[in-house]
């Protein structure tokens, strides 16, 4: 008997039994499409998978996890897992050798754990209508390690959802699995968006649009002065940060300052470079950062919709940032303005 009272099924031992090429099939995109199914593997991921799948079940919906495949010996090194299996409407546990983990696996040292799981993407409709204050846009973000590296910023910078147009990398591919750590089952995904009338439905939900782009205009440190200039000046005030109204009913607008271009070396720390910077781009406002391609960046087209194009500084001798470091420096930047608002 298992820990939640079940028949234990028999060992499995084959290494060419169907169920197990049936597994190491979804390692291939057409698999995981035509059975809208894809592997979660090591104990971190189907930690999380499992605790998707045990609250969407006990809320009524429907499950994630669909089978559940573990070593002896992975089992007794993760008691927190073995506790969650106990859980009467947690999935059936299937005992393997080693060996057989290995060949469903798509790892060259597999981790003792394997969960086979339901696609749990989101639609876009669903993300807007729900109010997010943080998204991160990938456009044509190619590079699994990289699309992973950002859904697990996103979710640790407490974004609300990932948005993947269409051209990046698949979701579901086992290296982005991977690298999300267990982030993929924490937050919404949004699969397959279309570039071009994303920007429209972005600001319609009340996001502004803000591109990572190297070359922008605007300096993140810039915009995080002014977002700090404007908490301090309401917090020595009535707790008003927005600029006082020049008379009638209406706040008037701040008049635009012209922007100074950075000079070569240290970018300038001056409130009043930064205000000019950002007069028309409050970090403290609800978000939607675009990252774009990590050999041509973000097209111009896609930069074009947005509110403002804005550059990490780069202080040292590098040449560029990797698109997960810099989406990890935007987010995060964000999310401390809005915390702080």
């Amino acid at each position: 008997m298992t820990a939640n009272g079940r028949p234990r099924a028999p060992l499995m031992t084959n290494t060419q039994a169907d169920r197990v090429k049936e597994v190491a099939r979804l390692a291939g995109r057409p698999s995981r499409l035509r059975r809208r199914e894809f592997l979660a593997e090591g104990p971190q991921a189907v930690r999380e998978a499992l605790r998707l799948h045990l609250t969407r079940v006990d809320a009524g919906a429907g499950g994630v996890v669909v089978d559940f495949f573990a070593t002896d010996e992975a089992l007794a090194r993760h008691d927190d897992i073995a506790e969650l299996l106990v859980h009467p409407t947690a999935p059936r546990l299937r005992m393997v050798t080693p060996e057989v983990l290995a060949a469903m696996s798509s790892t060259v040292t597999p981790q003792g754990f394997i969960a086979v799981c339901r696609f749990v993407d989101t639609p876009l409709d669903e993300i807007l209508a729900s109010g997010p204050r943080l998204v991160a846009v990938l456009v044509e973000v190619r590079d699994p390690g990289n699309a992973g590296t950002i859904i697990r910023a996103a979710d640790a910078a407490g974004a609300d959802a990932v948005i993947l147009t269409g051209g990046s990398v698949d979701l579901y591919n086992p290296k982005t699995v991977r690298s999300t750590v267990g982030s993929v089952f924490h937050l919404g995904v949004v699969t397959g968006a279309d570039v071009q009338d994303l920007p429209a439905r972005l600001r319609a939900a009340g996001l502004t649009i803000l591109a990572a782009d190297g070359h922008g205009s605007s300096s993140l440190d810039d915009l995080q002065e002014a977002s700090e200039s404007r908490r301090f000046a309401g917090s020595q005030g009535d707790g008003d940060s927005r600029p006082p109204s020049s008379g009638g009913d209406d706040p008037q607008p701040p008049t635009p300052q012209p922007t100074t271009p950075w000079p070569t070396g240290e970018p300038s720390r001056s409130v009043a470079a930064a205000s000019s910077a950002a007069d028309d781009v409050r970090l403290e406002d609800p978000a939607a950062w675009l990252f774009g391609n990590e050999a041509q960046g973000l097209a111009d087209t896609v930069t074009a919709a947005a509110d403002a194009r804005v550059a990490v500084p780069i202080y040292g001798s590098a040449e560029s940032l990797n698109v997960g470091t810099a989406a990890t420096v935007c987010l995060y930047a964000s999310a401390r303005a809005q915390r702080a608002r």
